[in-house]
């Protein structure tokens, strides 16, 4: 019975990822768009968070289904990166109409704006962070504060960022462009409230009936518990995130904040979406206490570590290509179709990780994330007109 409630969950979800999408394009010329992202980010994976939850509360019940508690974040944080950053590229690709090489020039590229470093950095303490959960072997509730507090510090710096011009207005939608033109700034703030606040209820209360009438799709289809919460589950509570970042990367312009989108999501799950995850558990024993991760899980999150951390360096040149993007949606299908070579897969990123480093550190100088985040970072925070 739970199944057919996907006939009014799916669309109602889809509904409000419209609204909150079209909220962060206006909110980018009150704030800045990094911030803008990261409140999106934070609203779009409320379905993401009450899977999270739900998982945590049953595995304090039933300790058979602690198994389940890394499935759900590292196949979401996986289907980001190795699914969502590639088909921005490849749906910005489609809809510029541009040839994918020029002679002189290479292979067409998705060049970040600088801003965008402070939201691209915020993936590097979450990941050494993360590492270090990796080694110990357990998540207790001083992870949950660390993670909370590496989130609160990318928040603060992503609010030192100057808000956009506003004369881009000219280039929002219909809808954006109604809310932003020709109104008081108190009226589109009120309207760019109302979008935010309607998206957030509508995943809020759907987020339950969602899940349940997918439990019960799966149910019908006879899919494996374990495959469901690490690929479906996250494929289709993530489909905010997805139908906005897609709907950016049509526009030559806005593919940048499309990748964006992306890379904020991925910061808010390594980062709350996590540290959240003890004291749910703990709430759940009636007590403090530690999730303990079996090999199995600690496989999951090392190659869900080296693979974000990869995506990162392609990042770190501040542009995304295609020989990236093909890259890192051919090692993700081929882990999605073959979970046996998992292991194998995590010296592939590995070794293409250490080779990106290297060049990261041979081109230093040239354009980077670093550099990029420094010369804002001076004007930004110390008020430093450049030199």
């Amino acid at each position: 019975m739970e199944a057919w409630h996907a006939l009014w969950t799916f669309p109602a979800i889809i509904f409000a990822a419209i609204l909150i999408a079209w909220a962060a394009e206006c909110g980018q010329f009150y704030i800045s768009q990094g911030l803008a992202l990261a409140v999106l980010a934070w609203v779009q994976t409320l379905p993401e968070f009450a899977v999270e939850a739900a998982i945590a509360l049953e595995a304090a019940k039933n300790p058979e289904q602690m198994h389940l508690v890394t499935a759900n974040f590292t196949g979401s944080l996986r289907l980001f990166v190795g699914f969502g950053w590639p088909m921005v590229y490849f749906v910005s690709l489609f809809f510029s109409h541009e040839p994918v090489y020029q002679k002189g020039r290479g292979f067409r590229r998705i060049v970040m704006e600088d801003e965008n470093s402070f939201t691209i950095l915020g993936l590097l303490p979450a990941l050494f962070y993360f590492l270090f959960i990796y080694f110990k072997g357990t998540l207790n509730l001083v992870d949950g504060v660390a993670l909370g507090g590496i989130y609160g510090a990318y928040l603060w710096l992503l609010s030192k960022l100057p808000p956009q011009d506003a004369e881009g207005a000219d280039d929002l939608g219909r809808i954006p462009k109604w809310v932003m033109q020709r109104r008081s700034k108190g009226q589109s703030i009120f309207w760019i409230f109302m979008m935010f606040l309607a998206g957030a209820l509508i995943l809020w209360f759907g987020a339950h009936p969602f899940l349940e009438s997918m439990l019960g799709l799966a149910a019908m289809l006879g899919i494996s518990q374990f495959v469901f919460v690490q690929w479906v589950a996250p494929f289709l509570s993530e489909f905010p995130e997805k139908l906005s970042a897609f709907h950016w990367a049509r526009t030559v312009s806005k593919a940048p904040m499309a990748l964006v989108n992306f890379v904020s999501s991925s910061v808010n799950q390594w980062t709350v979406l996590v540290a959240t995850v003890p004291f749910i558990y703990s709430f759940g024993m009636g007590r403090p206490s530690e999730i303990v991760f079996d090999p199995h899980q600690k496989v999951e999150i090392l190659l869900t570590i080296v693979q974000s951390y990869l995506g990162f360096l392609f990042l770190a040149s501040m542009d995304f290509s295609l020989i990236e993007a093909v890259g890192l949606f051919a090692l993700w299908i081929f882990q999605f179709f073959v979970p046996s070579i998992r292991e194998e897969i995590i010296w592939v990123y590995g070794a293409w990780a250490i080779w990106e480093t290297i060049q990261l550190m041979v081109h230093f100088r040239e354009r980077n994330v670093f550099r990029a985040f420094a010369h804002l970072y001076r004007q930004t925070i110390f008020k430093k007109a450049p030199r």
